[in-house]
C-alpha cells in the first residue's frame, strides 16, 4: 500500500512541476508567447513551428491548446491555423518528453535551490517568476526519479502482475486506458513518462506500452475538449479538430501495432528509450502529415459545430479569457479593454438621455436596458479580477489592478446615474406635462455634450496612461464645474424673473444639474491615478 502511495504522490508530483513550470513562463513570457503565435499565423510552417516553441516552454500541449483556443473565441485568428499551431504543440510535448528522459537527476537539487532563492527574495518580480519556472523543472525531475524508484517494488507484486496481464490481449483496450491516463494525470506528457517507465521495468510489454502511448496522445484530445466545455463554438472547434486530428492517428496507426512491436523490438535500444522514440516519431509523422489538412478540418468543424445564436437584447463579456488569468499583464489588458466596452455603453447611454429630454420618451426603455448591460459587464469584471492571485502581482501591476476596477465601478455608478435621471425626466415632465425652458433646455443639452467630452478622454486617459493628457482632464473638470455653476445661477435669475416653465421644472432641473456634476467627477477621476504615478516612482527611487 505503501509504494502505491509513493507512486501515487510522484506522478502527482509530476503534475504539479508541469503546471508549476507552465504557469511560471506564462507569468514572465506569457504576452510574448501570444504576440510570437499571433504573428505566425500566416504561414503554415511558422505556425507549426510556433506550436511547438511554445509548447516546449510551458511543459503542456494543452495550454499551447487553450492559448489558441482563446485566441480563435475573441477572433483574433482563424481556425485553419490554430489547428495548425496544435499540431505544432503534440510535436512539442513528444520532443520534452524525449528530453526529459535523459539522466537530468543532477540537475533536480540545483533547479530548486536557485529557484526557492530567487523566488522568496524577489516574489513580485520577473525574477521571482523564473524562480517559479526553476522550482517547477526541478520538481519535474525529481518526480521522474520517484516514480522509477516507486516502480520498482511494484515489479514484484503479484496483485499489479495480474492487473497489468489483462492489458496484452486487446489493442482498443490498451488505447482506452492509456485514453483514461492521460485524462487522470492531465497530461499526455506524464502519461508518456510514467509508460515509459513500467516499460522499463517489465511492468508491462512493448506493445502494450505503444498502445497506452496512442492511447494517451488521443486523452489529450478529450482532455483539450472537457477544458473547452464551457467555450464559445469557434473555440469548441478548436478543440474538435485536435481530437479529429488525434483519432485519424489512432484509427491508421493501432491495427499496425503488432508489425511496429516485431520490428521496434529489434532496435538496439532499451525498452524505455523506444517508447519515447516511438512517441517522438509518431507524433512527428503525424502531424507534418496533418498539416495540409487543416483546411479541410476546420470546414469539417465548423459544419459538426454550428456558429453560437447571440442574443442581441443582452451584452455580455467578450474579452475576458480566463486562460490568460495566469498571465497577469494580459489578463488586465483583457480587464481594460471590457472596461473600455463599459464605457461605450455609458455613452450610449448619455445619448439616449438627450432624446429622452427631447421628449423621446421610449429612449427611458433603451436608457433602462442598457444599464443592465453595464451591471453584466461590470460584475464579469469584478469576479475576473478577483480570480487574479493580486498578492503576488509587482507594484506596477497592482497598481493597473487597482485602475481597472475603479473605473469599472464609476462606469457602472455612472450607469445608475444616468438610468435615474431618464426615470426622472419621463415622470416629472413628460407625464405632467411639464417642459424645461428653451433656455434650461439649451443648457442642459451643453452640459450632456461635454459630459460626452469628458468620458471620451476618460477612457482615453484610461488606456494611455500619459500624464499630459490626464492634465487636460482635470482642467476640464474644473471647467465643467465652472460651467454648471454658471447655469445653475441662471437658471435661479430666471425664477427670479417669474418665468413659469423653469418654476414648474425647478427641482428637476437643478437636480440633473447636480447628476451631471456628480457624473463628471466619475468620469475624470482616472486622472488623478495617472498623476500620482509619477510622484511615486520619483518617491521610490
Amino acid at each position: 500500500m505503501l509504494t502505491l502511495l509513493n507512486l501515487l504522490s510522484a506522478v502527482a508530483l509530476l503534475v504539479w512541476g508541469t503546471h508549476i513550470v507552465r504557469t511560471g513562463i506564462m507569468r514572465v513570457y506569457g504576452a510574448d508567447l501570444r504576440r510570437v503565435i499571433s504573428r505566425s499565423v500566416q504561414r503554415k510552417p511558422l505556425a507549426f513551428l510556433a506550436g511547438i516553441g511554445v509548447t516546449a516552454l510551458v511543459q503542456s500541449s494543452n495550454a499551447t491548446t487553450l492559448l489558441v483556443t482563446s485566441f480563435v473565441s475573441q477572433k483574433l485568428m482563424e481556425l485553419t491555423p490554430a489547428l495548425v499551431v496544435v499540431l505544432g504543440a503534440d510535436v512539442g510535448t513528444a520532443i520534452m518528453a524525449r528530453i526529459l528522459t535523459y539522466d537530468l537527476s543532477w540537475l533536480s537539487p540545483l533547479f530548486i535551490f536557485i529557484g526557492v532563492i530567487f523566488f522568496l527574495s524577489r516574489k513580485q518580480t520577473r525574477l521571482g517568476q523564473i524562480g517559479r519556472t526553476s522550482i517547477g523543472l526541478g520538481l519535474i525531475l525529481l518526480a521522474l526519479q520517484l516514480i522509477v524508484e516507486a516502480s520498482r517494488p511494484i515489479t514484484h507484486a503479484a496483485g499489479v502482475q495480474v492487473l497489468f496481464s489483462s492489458l496484452t490481449g486487446d489493442i482498443l483496450l490498451d488505447a482506452l486506458v492509456g485514453a483514461v491516463f492521460a485524462i487522470v494525470s492531465y497530461s499526455s506528457l506524464a502519461a508518456v513518462l510514467i509508460t515509459a517507465t513500467l516499460t522499463a521495468t517489465d511492468v508491462i510489454s512493448f506493445k502494450v506500452a505503444l498502445c497506452l502511448v496512442i492511447g494517451a496522445n488521443f486523452g489529450s484530445g478529450l482532455l483539450a475538449m472537457i477544458n473547452n466545455s464551457a467555450s464559445n463554438a469557434a473555440g469548441k472547434r478548436v478543440a474538435l479538430g485536435s481530437l479529429l486530428f488525434k483519432l485519424i492517428g489512432c484509427v491508421i496507426i493501432l491495427p499496425m501495432v503488432n508489425l511496429l512491436a516485431q520490428w521496434l523490438s529489434r532496435v538496439p535500444m532499451s525498452a524505455a528509450d523506444m517508447v519515447i522514440s516511438f512517441h517522438v516519431f509518431y507524433n512527428l509523422i503525424r502531424c507534418v502529415a496533418l498539416v495540409p489538412f487543416s483546411e479541410l478540418m476546420a470546414r469539417i468543424c465548423r459544419r459538426l459545430i454550428a456558429d453560437d445564436v447571440e442574443n442581441e437584447q443582452q451584452l455580455k463579456p467578450k474579452h475576458l479569457d480566463h486562460s490568460a488569468l495566469d498571465t497577469p499583464a494580459l489578463a488586465l489588458v483583457n480587464a481594460a479593454r471590457e472596461t473600455l466596452r463599459i464605457g461605450d455603453v455609458v455613452e450610449q447611454m448619455l445619448l439616449s438621455l438627450k432624446k429622452v429630454l427631447d421628449g423621446e420618451v421610449r429612449e427611458e426603455r433603451t436608457v433602462r436596458r442598457l444599464d443592465d448591460d453595464v451591471d453584466v459587464l461590470y460584475t464579469a469584471i469584478k469576479l475576473y479580477l478577483a480570480q487574479m492571485p493580486k498578492e503576488d502581482l509587482p507594484a506596477e501591476e497592482s497598481r493597473r489592478w487597482a485602475e481597472i476596477i475603479d473605473l469599472a465601478l464609476n462606469l457602472e455608478q455612472a450607469g445608475d446615474i444616468i438610468e435615474r435621471m431618464s426615470a426622472e425626466i419621463t415622470g416629472k415632465s413628460h407625464s405632467e406635462h411639464r417642459t424645461f425652458s428653451p433656455q434650461g433646455i439649451e443648457e442642459l443639452a451643453s452640459m450632456q455634450e461635454q459630459l460626452l467630452k469628458n468620458l471620451h478622454l476618460s477612457l482615453s486617459v484610461f488606456i494611455s496612461r500619459d500624464a499630459t493628457t490626464a492634465k487636460r482632464l482635470r482642467r476640464a473638470k474644473h471647467r465643467f464645474r465652472i460651467l454648471n455653476q454658471r447655469y445653475s445661477l441662471a437658471h435661479v435669475n430666471r425664477l427670479h424673473q417669474q418665468n413659469v416653465q423653469s418654476m414648474e421644472t425647478s427641482s428637476l432641473h437643478l437636480g440633473l444639474l447636480a447628476d451631471m456634476k456628480r457624473l463628471n467627477s466619475l468620469f475624470c477621476a482616472v486622472a488623478y491615478s495617472v498623476l500620482e504615478q509619477p510622484e511615486e516612482d520619483e518617491d521610490r527611487e
